[in-house]
């Protein structure tokens, strides 16, 4: 068995290794973002720097050149290299194979130069041919430092008599390598800029934005009688993951909060059904041995009514039907039998045949409700309409419509808060504020909502809903609709 301490040690730890990883994966992601933009810089700017740098090389080449050119006119090459700091050669070739020796007779390195000398030689060639009237020949040094010869021109009989006639000077110009690594500061800037700026964009995106669309979308969907809600799963940055755990907190309170007073309303409910039971056996056996005038016991059975009235509908509020499995059912014939139970009161029907899969049971019992409100607080005649919810096919809309004023729509509200009654309720014989209530939850257990109706000359109440999805399997019936 693990030990406590170590695995209380393990879980506090836990957090503070997840952030340094986290932390970790943003800044490998924001390095690799500033690698591609780097990449993507040095194709599109470098270029364009490495020719802006290449145009200056060769003018400054070509300047050289020029110079010198007029310089040997009057000075031989050694002279000029020595007074103008320049690097001259003379002959057909500017490194010769005894040049190429040391003083012990060693052949030095004599390999040829790198491809990049090649092609920056021959870039350097392109520039003095548009700077120079005859184009320059260019060949790359192969020893040495790193740099070009550049063939001036040969010397002819008019020039300084210590050179040789037609002899060919060549100048060498020192070449810096192509700028690679490290690559030029402000591209390294800009593209550090844009890894972090994208992966900070990113982290917004995955770890602020999104748990808190996931926070927005739970919170939206939280109902105070809707209990099994699956806590959200913490993530996110630091404040995004308190927010989600206070944002749990509050969901199981509320939850802890529902199942008691579901379990209070459900046990007051069924404690009292056993002495309104024995109060009636009493009153029947009172009422054979002392003989109660018939005003009283219509009374005391009145009052008994009342009694277990308010009852089942504490047991209804607090979610006895909720396990009822969904069944298919034609809703106009479910309608016609619960308009039965109105008695002789005058009652229109408007039913369009549907048939949807409903809690039949707790649909009865809430168009109940709706009835027996509109007979107690409306006017005949009533008149209940049963018709499809367009667009949605699987939709229903129940409509129950007395001649009365109804409930102003600023009263709507509290009339469905759960034992609210307005005040042209009071007095009403068993009942407990609870009938709207309960045909709102089972509206919503049923995907829609109840809602109220004006028209001229009357007043309705519209029960929407749509079919309940068939459970799946292994899925138990009192999953579905919550």
């Amino acid at each position: 068995m693990a030990n406590p301490a170590v695995a209380e040690s393990v879980g506090s730890v836990r957090p503070g290794a997840q952030a340094v990883a986290r932390a970790l994966a943003y800044g490998l992601m924001a390095l690799g973002l500033g690698a591609l933009v780097l990449a993507l810089l040095q194709l599109l700017v470098g270029r364009r720097l490495v020719e802006q740098r290449q145009q200056e090389l060769g003018a400054d080449v070509a300047t050289k050149v020029l110079l010198a050119e007029v310089a040997l006119e009057r000075f031989t090459p050694a002279a000029l290299a020595e007074i103008g700091g320049l690097r001259l050669a003379v002959g057909a070739d500017p490194e010769p194979v005894a040049s190429r020796r040391d003083l012990g007779g060693v052949l030095l390195s004599s390999s040829g130069p790198d491809p990049l000398l090649r092609r920056q030689a021959l870039d350097l060639q392109r520039q003095l041919c548009l700077r120079l009237g005859p184009c320059p020949m260019v060949r790359p040094a192969r020893q040495g430092p790193r740099g070009v010869w550049v063939r001036m021109a040969s010397l002819s009989e008019g020039g300084p008599p210590e050179a040789t006639p037609l002899e060919t000077v060549w100048l060498f110009a020192p070449l810096p390598p192509l700028p690679g690594w490290p690559p030029d500061p402000l591209l390294l800037g800009l593209a550090l800029a844009s890894g972090g700026l994208g992966a900070g964009l990113v982290y917004l995106a995955l770890e602020v934005q999104r748990p808190l669309g996931r926070l927005e979308q739970a919170l939206a969907e939280v109902r105070f009688d809707q209990l099994g809600t699956l806590p959200l799963p913490a993530g996110g940055s630091a404040a995004v993951r308190s927010l989600t755990a206070r944002f749990n907190g509050m969901v199981e309170r509320l939850e802890r909060s529902g199942r008691e007073r579901a379990t209070m309303l459900a046990g007051m409910a069924h404690d009292l059904r056993s002495p309104i039971t024995r109060l009636r056996l009493r009153l029947d056996l009172a009422a054979s041995a002392h003989g109660l005038t018939e005003t009283d016991r219509h009374r005391s059975d009145a009052d008994l009514n009342a009694l277990e009235r308010i009852t089942q509908q504490f047991l209804l509020f607090a979610g006895a039907e909720q396990a009822e499995p969904p069944l298919p059912v034609p809703l106009h014939d479910l309608l016609a039998e619960v308009a039965a139970l109105a008695g002789t009161v005058p009652l229109v029907l408007e039913l369009q045949p549907l048939e949807r899969r409903v809690r039949p049971t707790a649909l009865a019992r809430a168009v109940g409700n709706l009835l027996e409100n509109a007979l107690h607080y409306g006017t005949p005649p009533l008149r209940v309409v049963l018709h499809a919810a367009a667009p949605d096919p699987h939709g229903f809309v129940i409509e129950v419509w007395d001649g009365g004023a109804g409930i102003a729509a600023e009263a709507w509200p509290i009339a469905l808060e759960p034992f609210q009654r307005l005040d042209a309720a009071r007095g009403g014989q068993g009942h407990c504020g609870l009938g709207l209530a309960i045909a709102d939850r089972i509206a919503r257990q049923h995907g829609g909502d109840l809602r109220r109706l004006e028209a001229a000359g009357g007043f309705g109440v519209a029960l929407t809903g749509r079919s309940l999805p068939s459970p799946a399997p292994g899925q138990p019936p009192s999953a579905l609709g919550d």
